[in-house]
């Protein structure tokens, strides 16, 4: 449990920060920069914006983004948007049964020019990749993402290859039922740091969209950058500084513990996704614009973050449970500190 101790603390000493930073925000030009990228977003995806904010939060915190929807409701769409407004190199990988290791990764080709074999980059050196459709490859090929996404690099006939920086990939899937599909092994779903889902679009959104006027709105190209790699990586600094309060990190542990303890689950939260948790809190409390972590950052996040690497066991299938009922439920039943003056009163 979290100390009764800290719980009972938490509460004005936060309060105490929120009155000494309501007039310290960050940066006025990084924060327009930021809802300005996020609003030519929305208007290529018309009506998700929470998703938006969400995939922002993810890269500004340093992770890769997982989106699983059915075909058809916008998953590429996002990508392409997000990239086009980043600035940078923009590549996309469609995934296929027949793609080898190298096909992703590069590898060494003879140059007959030169007369000696060199190396040729493959389509991961760049600042966003889009890994479409990524569950149509075998485990063989999905498991070269594996170094990229959590080193950085690549290693190719020996030798090891620094990624861009940022280094950012967005990966889409249908889902796992569908016919020639692989399903994602647990190490490779650990590595992202939030899986999302799109959805279909507001009856009002949809008629937007079908309407005349909007068929420019829903190119990508259009988009023009806001920003340029290097202003990217300050604000994911600027993202990682934001401040978290102790009782916070004791919560984000003990919810991580209970998943690893739970009766229905044979696979919990591993310490990265603990550490991933904390880091997409933080980011979405840069996103809404202040320095320092509350409860609801981690309630919006929790779900996202932690639900995709939950494994259930058969028996608690059987009974209809799954990841997100069974992360529901724990969340539900731990308390957690909220900001308040009335003397660390909890709910």
């Amino acid at each position: 449990m979290i100390p009764k101790q800290m719980a009972e603390t938490y509460s004005p000493r936060l309060a105490e920060m929120e009155d000494m930073h309501k007039q310290d925000m960050w940066p006025e030009a990084a924060q327009q920069s930021l809802q300005l990228m996020m609003s030519r977003v929305n208007s290529v995806l018309l009506g998700k914006s929470e998703v938006v904010s969400q995939v922002f939060s993810a890269l500004l915190a340093g992770g890769h983004v997982l989106l699983e929807d059915v075909p058809g409701v916008g998953k590429t769409l996002l990508v392409r948007a997000i990239a086009r407004v980043m600035g940078g190199e923009f590549r996309r990988i469609q995934f296929t049964s027949d793609m080898q290791p190298a096909d992703v990764v590069g590898g060494m080709v003879w140059d007959g020019k030169r007369g000696e074999l060199v190396f040729r980059q493959g389509p991961l050196m760049a600042n966003v990749v889009l890994a479409d459709e990524i569950n149509r490859t075998p485990p063989r090929t999905q498991s070269a993402l594996l170094e990229a996404m959590e080193e950085r690099s690549v290693s190719a006939d020996g030798e090891t290859r620094p990624l861009p920086r940022p280094f950012m990939l967005l990966a889409t899937q249908n889902p796992l039922r569908d016919d020639g599909t692989y399903p994602l092994p647990e190490a490779q779903l650990d590595r992202f740091m939030m899986r999302l889902s799109i959805g279909y679009p507001a009856p009002e959104d949809e008629i937007a969209m079908l309407e005349g006027k909007t068929a420019q709105r829903l190119q990508p190209e259009s988009l023009r950058p806001v920003i340029i790699p290097e202003e990217w990586l300050r604000m994911q600094r600027d993202a990682l500084s934001v401040h978290v309060h102790p009782a916070l990190m004791a919560y984000a542990v003990h919810i991580a513990d209970a998943t690893r303890n739970a009766q229905e689950l044979l696979l919990g939260a591993s310490p990265r996704a603990t550490l991933d948790w904390v880091r997409a809190a933080q980011a979405t409390a840069y996103v809404g614009g202040r320095r320092f972590v509350v409860p609801d950052d981690l309630k919006q996040t929790a779900e996202p973050v932690l639900a995709h690497r939950l494994l259930v066991r058969d028996e608690a299938l059987v009974r209809g449970k799954t990841a997100t009922s069974v992360l529901g439920g724990i969340l539900s039943s731990q308390p957690i500190p909220v900001p308040s003056g009335d003397g660390g009163r909890r709910r």
